[in-house]
């Protein structure tokens, strides 16, 4: 029995991936101190300017020694149809996992792994838990790692010895379900809703910093540039709001760079990525259900996202959760592979023949909208009068959006499957299956009663939290209908 250990290059990227956890305390160790340094031994102030300094060359050596140790003290192995591991120094780990229960192996191919020629392996099973691997190899040769898949193969064949046929019988031709082409790619990026991802990230970085923001002054400052140059903080708003949309393009770009799908026997392949590589591995048999999503920009042109709820198939961070089958496709143009991949679905649908909410219904998609516009109302009113009192023009676009909501929504339900199309911005159609509904909830408040309306929320198994899908303020007996269907 021979023990394996992760290439050396593993340490490094221990240590990076530490760094990169610990990036914002170092930013605030450094700007706490000014960036005020001194090499003078001499100068009165000198231990104590060079504390924070100290601290961050601690931090580097202990990141750098725990990747070391990490890398050090781990081990893999083949034994009894398992795959083994092993790790920690004080305290020893270790995890078996059946060969029997593996999913699928999804690689990772980061710019140091690209260096030497490594790939990163996550080993999703059917037992795992909270979107995160059974096991992860951080650093291991191709070679490596299709000795992994290999074992696995011949141990779920029943065989010991690798032989020329299983390799055939299991790993035959892959048939390529889908490419995306430069021209699709740049029209993704630039209609992705990355935007507001950006934003998020950066309002959370300098949350991070609030105790060091002289919030006060810039207030007194924003007021007096919107009391007497309103046209230059419109522009400065357009500026930062065109570099997070620059920067939402360019991470779109690399992360979906040479997008492919592939499918081999039972299960989907999707490769992706330009300075980060990555292979996901989709058992089709953990499919629980297709979303396909038409953002606004999008859908007058026809074109939508596909997307899958698996229960695991997807990496264990990040964004990667959420399974992407086709970033961007014709609508019309999806049916065909799709149909072909799930011919359990029906994707074929007649509009005419869906339930919808009643008339009655309409005010309740974007009544409960205005209890958070008060405080973006009041607040901007208050703070920067009278140019605040702009805010009120936010009631406008809120009531349409309801107005939209109410006439997207429907549903209809054919044998065992159920379709619900819903809108939040994007434009949401749900397939799903009855038998991998995990959960199915009827609610109904108290003013839906007066009305004799209701919402139905279906629950599938997908990652950590699951996946909902929505009926919105139908007749109560439209809800009750699908109740029924899935109790019988």
């Amino acid at each position: 029995m021979s023990k394996y250990k992760l290439h050396p290059v593993s340490a490094l990227i221990n240590a990076v991936k530490s760094l990169k956890e610990m990036a914002l305390p170092i930013i605030v160790i450094v700007v706490a101190n000014g960036f005020n340094f001194t090499v003078n031994v001499r100068d009165e102030n000198f231990f104590g300017q060079m504390i924070p300094l100290f601290i961050l060359i601690a931090v580097f050596v202990f990141t750098f020694v725990s990747g070391v140790l990490k890398w050090w003290t781990f081990r893999y192995w083949f034994e009894d149809s398992e795959l083994r591991v092993q790790y920690g120094l004080f305290v020893k780990k270790k995890r078996y996992i059946p060969f029997e229960r593996i999913q699928s192996l999804n690689y990772k191919e980061g710019i140091f792994h690209r260096i030497f020629g490594l790939v990163q392996v996550e080993v999703e099973t059917a037992g795992s838990k909270d979107g995160k691997a059974e096991a992860q190899l951080t650093a291991i040769t191709r070679i490596a790692a299709d000795q992994i898949e290999l074992e696995m193969n011949n141990a779920k064949l029943g065989e010991r010895a690798a032989t020329e046929e299983n390799i055939r019988i299991l790993k035959p031709e892959a048939s390529v379900i889908y490419k995306m082409s430069p021209q699709d790619l740049i029209i993704l990026a630039t209609t992705s809703g990355g935007i507001g991802v950006v934003m998020a990230g950066v309002l959370a970085a300098i949350s991070q910093f609030a105790e060091y923001i002289p919030f006060e002054w810039i207030y007194d400052e924003f007021s007096h540039l919107v009391k007497y140059s309103f046209i230059l903080v419109a522009s400065l708003l357009f500026i930062g709001v065109l570099g997070a949309w620059i920067i939402s393009v360019a991470l779109t770009l690399l992360n979906y760079f040479d997008f492919t799908v592939t499918k081999e026997n039972d299960r989907l392949i999707i490769t992706r990525g330009l300075l980060e590589k990555k292979r996901i591995t989709i058992p089709l048999n953990r499919i629980q259900a297709v979303k396909i999503v038409e953002n606004p920009l999008r859908q007058p042109f026809g074109l939508a996202k596909v997307q899958v709820e698996s229960a695991g198939g997807g990496f264990s961070e990040g964004n990667d959760k959420k399974i992407v089958l086709f970033p961007l496709i014709s609508k019309k143009a999806a049916v065909e592979p799709l149909a072909a991949l799930f011919p359990q679905f029906q994707f074929e649908l007649e509009q005419a023949q869906m339930i919808r909410p009643p008339k009655r219904a309409r005010s309740f998609f974007y009544r409960i909208d205005f209890l958070w516009l008060i405080p973006l109302i009041a607040v901007p009113s208050y703070l920067v009068y009278p140019y605040g009192l702009l805010s009120f023009s936010l009631i406008v676009p809120v009531i349409l959006l309801g107005i939209w909501q109410h006439k997207t929504a429907r549903f209809t339900i054919q044998g065992s499957q159920l379709t619900t199309i819903y809108r939040q911005i994007s434009r949401i159609t749900f397939f799903v299956e009855k038998h991998r509904i995990q959960v199915v909830e009827q609610k109904q408040s108290y003013l839906q009663k007066r009305r004799q309306l209701a919402t139905a929320r279906v629950v599938v198994m997908s990652g950590m939290n699951g996946e909902s899908a929505y009926a919105y303020h139908m007749d109560e007996e439209a809800i009750e209908q699908i109740m029924s269907w899935y109790e019988r």
